[in-house]
C-alpha cells in the first residue's frame, strides 16, 4: 500500500542533519524548530496562523474547543469517516448529529446536512465538521452556503488533504478552522504522530495556543482547563524538511492516479455510473477541486473477495472504513441503528483502497490492474 523507504532515502541527510539540530539546540518541545514549520505551512496554504500540535485528533479537539464547541451544541458530520471525526466532538462535549454521504465522493452530502438542519435536530446544531475524504475536497460551496443562511461555524476535517484545494483556496483556508493529521501515512507525514490547526482568527489562533498548552498563557497560570497538545520539535523540524517537497509528491500522486484511469480504462474495467453490479467503479475528481489522492479508492460489490484475491498475490489494498461510525459499538449511544445511512452503509461494503504513493512505478500499477482484470474475468 504504502514505502516510506522510497521518500526516505533521498531525503536521508537532509532529514537527519533536522534532528541533528534539533538535538544540539535542546528545543524538544515548541521553540524554533516547530515555529519555522508554524510559518512554512501558513505561506503554504495561505491562512494567518497554523499551529502544530500533538496529533490530527487533538488537532479536531482543539479546533472544535477554540471554536466555542462544547456541552449544549451539536455538530453535524458524516459516518463515514475515521473515528476522530466523532470522538473529538464528544471529546468537546458537543453531540454528534450523523448526515450521509455523497455516493460518487463518499464525502458528507451538503443535501443531507440540510435535511437535518431543517428537522427537529436542527435547532441545537452549531456547527458542521465536513471531513475531505481521501483527499478531496468536500462541496465548500454548498457547505458555505449553509453556514451562511443557518449562522454556522464550519470546520474542516482536512487530516487527509493537505495542498487539495477548492475553487482555487487550499484545504485548510476554506473553514473557521481546520485540523490537519501528519501520521506517517499522510501525504504530509512526521515521524510519528502530530497534527496541525489552522485558522484565519487572530481570536481563535491564540484560543488554541493557550489550549494545547494546559490553558496558559502565562507559565503556571491556567486561564481554563487546555490538554497537552504540542508539537515536539523533532517532528516539527522533520515536517518542515517535507513541507518543501509536498506539492511535487502531491503532483505525483495526481500521475499515478491518472495512470490508474488511463489503464483501467485500456483493460475495460471501469463502469459508469455510481454503482456496478460485476466490475468497478473507478474515483474522481469533482470540477473545481484539486484532489491529492491520499487513498486511491474503487468501489466493487465483491470487494472482500477481491482484497483476498489481491492479498494471495501479495498486492496491499486496505478498507478505509469497514465500519460506518453509526455502527460502531463505542458510538451505540448515538442512537443510530443499521440502515440510518444507505450510502455510507453501503459504501463500507463496497470500497477498496488500492496502492497509492509518489513514488509507485507503472509496473507496479500494471501488476495491480492486471490482477483485477484475472479476478474479474
Amino acid at each position: 500500500m504504502l514505502d516510506l523507504k522510497r521518500q526516505y532515502r533521498p531525503l536521508h541527510q537532509e532529514l537527519l542533519d533536522a534532528v541533528a539540530h534539533v538535538l544540539e539546540t535542546q528545543q524538544f518541545i515548541l521553540g524554533e524548530p516547530v515555529a519555522a514549520f508554524e510559518r512554512a505551512a501558513q505561506e503554504q496554504l495561505g491562512v494567518a496562523h497554523a499551529l502544530g500540535c500533538s496529533s490530527g485528533t487533538d488537532a479536531l479537539w482543539l479546533a472544535l474547543a477554540a471554536a466555542g464547541i462544547g456541552p449544549g451544541t451539536a455538530i453535524v458530520t458524516t459516518p463515514f469517516s475515521f473515528f476522530a471525526s466523532v470522538s473529538a466532538i464528544l471529546r468537546a462535549g458537543a453531540t454528534p448529529v450523523l448526515a450521509d454521504i455523497d455516493p460518487g465522493t463518499f464525502n458528507l452530502d451538503p443535501n443531507a446536512v440540510e435535511t437535518v438542519l431543517k428537522g427537529p435536530q436542527g435547532e441545537a446544531v452549531k456547527a458542521i465538521l465536513p471531513v475531505h475524504l481521501y483527499g478531496q475536497c468536500a462541496d465548500w460551496t454548498s457547505f458555505a452556503r449553509l453556514g451562511r443562511e443557518h449562522d454556522l461555524t464550519l470546520i474542516e476535517d482536512a487530516a487527509q488533504a493537505w495542498g487539495a484545494e477548492w475553487k482555487g483556496v487550499k484545504a485548510g483556508a476554506l473553514g473557521t478552522t481546520a485540523a490537519f493529521s501528519f501520521y506517517p501515512t499522510k501525504n504530509l507525514s512526521a515521524a510519528g504522530d502530530a497534527g496541525m490547526v489552522t485558522t484565519n482568527s487572530d481570536e481563535l489562533a491564540e484560543h488554541v495556543r493557550m489550549l494545547r498548552q494546559h490553558g496558559m498563557r502565562r507559565r503556571y497560570h491556567h486561564d481554563e482547563v487546555g490538554w497537552n497538545a504540542r508539537l515536539d520539535g523533532i517532528q516539527g523540524a522533520i515536517l518542515n524538511v517535507k513541507l518543501k517537497y509536498i506539492e511535487g509528491w502531491n503532483q505525483a500522486r495526481r500521475i499515478v492516479a491518472e495512470r490508474y484511469h488511463a489503464l483501467f480504462a485500456a483493460a475495460g474495467l471501469a463502469e459508469s455510473g455510481t454503482y456496478t453490479t460485476h466490475g468497478i467503479v473507478l474515483p474522481h475528481e469533482v470540477p473545481g477541486s484539486r484532489h491529492v489522492w491520499h487513498q486511491y479508492v474503487i468501489r466493487t460489490p465483491r470487494r472482500d473477495a477481491l482484497r483476498e484475491f489481491l492479498t494471495a498475490r501479495k498486492i496491499g489494498s486496505e478498507i478505509y472504513y469497514p465500519v460506518p461510525l453509526h455502527l460502531q459499538e463505542a458510538l451505540k449511544g448515538l442512537g443510530y441503528a443499521e440502515g440510518s445511512f444507505p450510502e455510507a452503509e453501503r459504501a463500507a461494503h463496497e470500497v477498496l483502497a488500492l496502492p497509492i504513493f509518489p513514488e509507485l512505478r507503472e509496473d507496479e500499477q500494471q501488476t495491480v490492474v492486471a490482477a483485477i482484470a484475472e479476478f474479474l474475468s
